[in-house]
């Protein structure tokens, strides 16, 4: 059985995701963050430690470790569901996207293997530009390279979604 060009440059686009998240993550978590600090890198992006139990935005982002296991399982099981979307797209725009989501939740489930939470360091704000809401309210929770992917891809697959005319017979 022939494997389909597009899958393999998924799975490649996916492979180099993680390895560049978890490059980041180990950069940051064992020579950055030692100790832990909060870092201004410019007036409206900072690099700080955070550690996510939960899911996007802190959403059940509790201390018990079946939540850990939990969420690796649903990784794993979306994981598994867009791999075979993967394997059935022809078309390269959709595999990388798909490469971008698949990498960046493994790159979050080893995290959460290895350290119980996912690494959180990247942090955007508006204070500079004098947010008006009140210094909570200008702070985007902290993400990851990981994140960043997962976000990206998904987009990605909308606008594919969205533009892509399907094909007749």
């Amino acid at each position: 059985m022939r494997v389909p060009p597009s899958f393999l440059i998924g799975l490649a686009v996916a492979l180099v995701v993680v390895v560049l998240d978890q490059a980041s993550k180990w950069w940051i978590v064992e020579e950055v963050m030692q100790p832990p600090r909060h870092l201004e890198v410019t007036s409206y992006f900072n690099l700080v430690m955070g550690w996510n139990r939960g899911v996007s935005f802190g959403l059940f982002n509790t201390v018990s470790p079946l939540n850990a296991w939990v969420l690796t399982g649903a990784a794993v099981a979306i994981v598994a569901v867009l791999l075979v979307w993967l394997y059935r797209t022809n078309r390269l725009f959709f595999a990388v996207a798909i490469g971008f989501v698949v990498g960046g939740a493994i790159g979050n489930v080893i995290d959460r293997v290895r350290y119980g939470a996912v690494a959180d360091f990247l942090q955007l704000h508006l204070e500079a530009f004098g947010c008006p809401l009140g210094r909570s309210y200008c702070y985007w929770p902290a993400f990851n390279l990981a994140d960043t992917m997962i976000t990206i891809g998904a987009f990605m697959i909308v606008l594919d979604t969205l533009f892509t005319r399907p094909r007749n017979g």
